[in-house]
């Protein structure tokens, strides 16, 4: 079975699906691997790093007539159209969001995997790639708030006198959040975290935050780890909470998603009025819509006195470890799914039928469809 990686074409993009050490083991596992001439630079992996591994390096007319094609954003029509018939493609995919890149799949009756679909259960860990690039992110989101705050972290005491610590307020306390309060605090600031589960007090609590309770959070859906549905009264109360706390923060970080929905306004623009002047928000939802109302999707700008950080990538700024943590990611599945011989699909089994959107050119994803179908 040939397994091949081209260099991703997404603006900001600087990851790659397979590191040099992931493709030692799937050659161990006797896979052959092509990767596109440059697709590894971008996480300083060269093209001499990939042969050393056992890789064949070439052109991307090569990579495209392999037997799977891993990438890590979904693949464009363009690129589909030199894939070869009948083969397969593991990426992140978002399908319910994409009808036409779903279409131009089926056409040439490509089977799809979806990073992003992966069931959130314990035998599917090494394999969640959403929960390692959150983790990055979270860590990163932090770095670049104390980058653009004008005072530092942790309480000082000098002979100049006493510096106060920063106050770091977080919105969401899923991997990304819970990886931004333990940074922050071990950087020594306060932090405060709100989350619509309320099972998550004792995972923020257990970091050193402070978890801010909203009335009524007990009635919150909550699908896959994800808010499935939020009332318009809790959001209403959150909302007066946050209006409280926002006031007195020096960073904020806001992760909130909703699968399959825009991202939920937490912060409005006279809540950004009425912030410090030097504050700083990292909306780390700027790519699904956005937590803040007045943040720009790769853009950092200052509003009202504020810096908005709107980094739609934050685990592409980290690409050495998002490769590798990603390589292990789809690796795994990779080979839950197939041997060298082939794709041997149970189409029953809880991974696979959470990560199957096409097949034999048809649209299976149960998700996808009900979304799709609306």
């Amino acid at each position: 079975m040939i397994v091949g990686v081209i260099k991703e074409t997404k603006e900001f993009e600087k990851r790659v699906a397979l590191s040099p050490d992931v493709v030692k083991l799937l050659k161990k596992k006797e896979f052959e691997v092509i990767i596109e001439t440059g697709a590894g630079e971008g996480s300083y992996f060269s093209d001499q790093d990939y042969l050393d591994a056992g890789a064949q390096v070439g052109p991307a007319s090569a990579v495209f007539s392999s037997d799977v094609l891993l990438k890590v954003n979904l693949p464009t029509l363009e690129e589909i159209t030199q894939m070869k018939t009948g083969s397969a493609c593991i990426s992140y995919m978002y399908a319910y969001q994409f009808p036409e890149v779903i279409e131009a799949l089926n056409k040439k009756s490509i089977s799809s995997f979806s990073m992003d679909a992966v069931p959130r259960i314990s035998r599917a860990q090494k394999m969640d790639a959403l929960s390692s690039q959150a983790n990055l992110a979270g860590y990163k989101s932090v770095i670049l708030g104390a980058n653009y705050l004008g005072k530092i972290f942790p309480l000082m005491m000098t002979a100049s006198g006493t510096i106060t610590p920063s106050k770091v307020l977080i919105f969401g306390a899923g991997v990304a959040g819970l990886q931004a309060v333990a940074t922050a605090k071990r950087l020594g600031a306060i932090v405060e975290v709100s989350d619509v589960r309320p099972e998550t007090k004792e995972q923020v609590e257990s970091l050193g935050g402070r978890f801010l309770t909203v009335e009524g959070a007990e009635t919150v859906k909550i699908e896959g780890g994800y808010a499935k549905e939020v009332s318009a009264e809790f959001l209403e109360k959150q909302q007066q909470l946050i209006k409280d706390k926002i006031k007195d923060a020096d960073l904020v970080i806001t992760t909130a998603l909703v699968m399959g929905k825009k991202s939920p306004i937490l912060v409005t623009e006279d809540m950004v009025k009425s912030m410090k002047t030097g504050s700083v928000i990292v909306d780390m939802a700027v790519e699904s819509g956005g937590n803040c109302s007045i943040s720009e999707k790769n853009k950092t700008v200052v509003k009202h006195g504020v810096t908005l950080v709107g980094e739609s990538n934050l685990p592409s700024l980290l690409p050495v470890n998002a490769s590798q943590l990603y390589a292990t990611n789809i690796s795994t599945l990779l080979l839950h799914l197939a041997t060298k011989a082939g794709f041997s699909l149970d189409l029953e089994e809880e991974i696979t039928k959470g990560v199957l959107i096409t097949h034999q050119g048809q649209l299976v994803h149960e998700f996808t469809k009900n979304i799709l179908t609306k």
